[in-house]
């Protein structure tokens, strides 16, 4: 049957959300169904059961999934080993010896993925220049291999000294580990980084260890059920460094993925904002257990070349993304100083929170701002799920009473406590890092996102909150717009003065070619691909570098790191410069997709469908919102505050003083009023 319908999916830890796209028409349709943790293939079947295409009919899927960070947040990844050089056995597990918090006597780092005795040493070394002092031991290393079959280590991380100058001993050790553990999942740390910094290095290795036994089972398994449906398009995963890679290549460097779900809507807001023309977003996605905030600098996503998984570095490029846990499923409880607080425990997927009817009694934020009156069984979830209000009251009641308050006025403090914890992230991702809120609009998306943003912008003094049609499923929206990438590096640290220009050139060029074979592999013509060069620069004596782009001659990647580095830093030096790492970013162009535009109102103005009565404080228990039908809502119609716009992905509030009006392509451009809600 002809391929004719593009489907994105990301699995959250509440819903899944699907978007479905018919190129044809330009049709976008949004839908979510329930997560299903403990067989996580199930809830992405039973996505692709809403759409109207089958599956034989799909050219592309674009998935996302937090599979690997669940394994990774609750320390269930695969029994790992670690395999290094001799004499730098406790690489992974000394660190950096830094501490984050250096007055608190409570702290305590996070746990380790493995332990000392998860460790081995093969006599093996490679200098920084690639060349080799020490040979690999073959007999040490068979041996090391035998214990850890003997062992029935299910994955193990060889990370080498200097690899990424001379990955030959972990090619070779593989093939050692092959002969002698078959069964054992190997990564090469070389293959995920070729950039100096051992202890990085090593630790991203081990992070894609821990994790690829579960992403590949599930994997294969998907891929295998989809075939057996009918699928023969191209299948592909979201990365954190906001692209997409092949589900095969995702198969060998889950690493890549462990942000793979909130990177879809990044890409989305990216997108976005050309389409509507604000270039400058800060971005929030509440789902059912967290909420990411991240930034759209100038129409670009700001991105890292390296991320941080509980105080374990990533090095590979991620986008700047800040999560906490706050989400729909939140749970609400006292500490041991009797103070409310709410998550980052969630209620999940199952039980769910109480007015699921699931069998949860744990009160949750989706509890609370049912029982305020932000939420309503008139529009069932995903058009399925039915709210109990009497079950969110239920839940709430025993808390309400250790604090002497009424359900509803503890379901105000639980939303007034999540807001306030999401202005937080915010901040840690605008103010505390030198950026003004109100230079940017506040782009929502997320299930929760649009009961919460108007706060957190009237909070910030952020002008104006955007929320984009579907907003539920926006993260599954953003995964349509995922170009395929693979990135490049390569160290070589020397004065920007001593670099040989030709040399530079056959660098680069040498990784163009490597990276022309991954995409044409993954099945992109060469009129289809991107290659993007840039340069890790530094003065010399610095730790850190900035990163620019490579776009002429060494004068102009001076010019480009002094202008950088005054406007991160305030500052520029007149100290010898230096580069450490030179990168290429290869990308395989996908198809776009473009959002239809809303048909506009041939006369009158929006009518609510009804009132709702919203708990707002103790001396206004039952102030009337309006509540409009947002599937209703044309391109050009008006509305002021208060009011609840429903639609079957989410639910968006506005209060007295915020105006909405509704734009060209269905998002909703809300200005904020200055009157906070209290």
């Amino acid at each position: 049957m002809t391929s004719i319908s593009r489907v994105a999916i990301d699995v959250g830890g509440t819903f899944t959300d699907v978007v479905e796209l018919l190129p044809a028409t330009g049709e976008i349709r949004f839908d979510k169904v329930p997560t299903t943790p403990t067989q996580p293939t199930e809830a992405v079947l039973d996505a692709f059961g809403t759409t109207r295409s089958g599956l034989s009919e799909v050219a592309m899927f674009t998935h996302g999934t937090t599979l690997g960070l669940n394994a990774l947040l609750t320390r269930t990844g695969a029994r790992t080993a670690v395999i290094g050089t001799a004499g730098f056995r406790d690489v992974y597990l000394l660190g950096r010896t830094d501490r984050r918090t250096n007055y608190d006597i409570t702290y305590r780092p996070p746990p380790s993925l493995v332990e000392r005795y998860d460790t081995f040493e093969v006599p093996e070394r490679s200098l920084f220049d690639g060349s080799v002092h020490r040979p690999l031991d073959h007999d040490a290393a068979r041996a090391v291999a035998a214990t850890i079959a003997e062992r029935g280590y299910d994955s193990v991380a060889v990370a080498f000294l200097h690899a990424y100058a001379n990955p030959a001993h972990e090619l070779r050790m593989r093939e050692i580990l092959a002969e002698v553990a078959p069964g054992v999942a190997v990564t090469l740390s070389h293959e995920l980084s070729r950039e100096y910094r051992e202890y990085e290095r090593t630790s991203t290795a081990v992070l894609d260890a821990y994790v690829k036994p579960i992403v590949r089972r599930y994997l294969e398994r998907l891929e295998g059920e989809l075939r057996g449906g009918g699928f023969e398009g191209r299948f592909l995963m979201t990365r954190s460094g906001g692209g997409a890679m092949t589900a095969s290549v995702a198969r060998e460097q889950p690493v890549s993925l462990i942000l793979s779900g909130p990177a879809g809507g990044v890409i989305g807001a990216s997108a976005f904002s050309e389409l509507i023309g604000e270039p400058n977003l800060i971005t929030i996605d509440m789902g059912g257990t967290s909420l990411d905030a991240s930034l759209v600098v100038d129409g670009v996503p700001v991105l890292y070349q390296g991320a941080e998984f509980e105080q374990l570095p990533i090095n590979t490029p991620s986008l700047y993304i800040h999560t906490i846990g706050a989400g729909g499923g939140s749970i609400a409880w006292l500490d041991d100083a009797g103070v409310l607080q709410v998550g980052p425990q969630s209620a999940g997927a199952d039980p769910g929170p109480a007015s699921y009817g699931r069998g949860g009694t744990a009160p949750t934020f989706t509890d609370a701002a049912l029982t305020v009156g932000y939420l309503g069984a008139a529009t069932p979830l995903g058009r399925r799920l039915v709210l109990d209000d009497a079950l969110a009251v239920a839940a709430l009641k025993p808390l309400a009473g250790q604090l002497e308050l009424s359900p509803a006025a503890l379901a105000r403090g639980i939303i007034r406590i999540s807001t306030a914890k999401i202005t937080g992230a915010v901040r840690a991702i605008t103010v505390e890092v030198g950026r003004d809120p109100q230079d940017f609009a506040l782009l929502s998306f997320g299930g929760g996102g649009g009961l919460v943003a108007v706060d957190v912008a009237r909070e910030l003094s952020i002008p104006t909150v955007i929320v984009p049609p579907g907003q539920g499923a926006f993260s599954a929206f953003g995964m349509l717009f995922a170009d395929v990438q693979h990135d490049f590096a390569q160290t070589s640290v020397m004065p920007l003065a001593d670099v040989d220009e030709a040399r530079l050139v056959q660098a680069y060029d040498a990784m163009s070619l490597e990276a022309a074979s991954a995409l044409t592999a993954d099945g992109f013509a060469p009129s289809a691909q991107v290659m993007a060069r840039s340069v890790d620069v530094r003065y010399s004596g610095q730790e850190h570098s900035v990163t620019v782009p490579v776009d002429g001659d060494l004068a102009s990647v001076e010019r480009a790191f002094t202008e950088l580095h005054e406007r991160q830093y305030g500052h520029t030096m007149s100290d010898p410069i230096e580069i450490t790492t030179l990168r290429l970013r290869a990308t395989g162009l996908v198809a776009k997709p473009n959002l239809p535009r809303l048909s506009r109102r041939a006369s009158g103005r929006p009518l609510p469908d009804a009132t709702r009565n919203v708990y707002v404080s103790t001396e206004r228990q039952q102030e009337p919102y309006a509540l409009y039908s947002r599937e209703t809502l044309l391109a050009g119609d008006a509305l002021a505050g208060p009011a609840v716009i429903a639609e079957h992905t989410a639910t968006t509030v506005i209060h007295a003083g915020d105006l909405l009006r509704v734009g060209d392509h269905g998002e909703l451009i809300i200005t904020v009023g200055r009157d906070a809600i209290r």
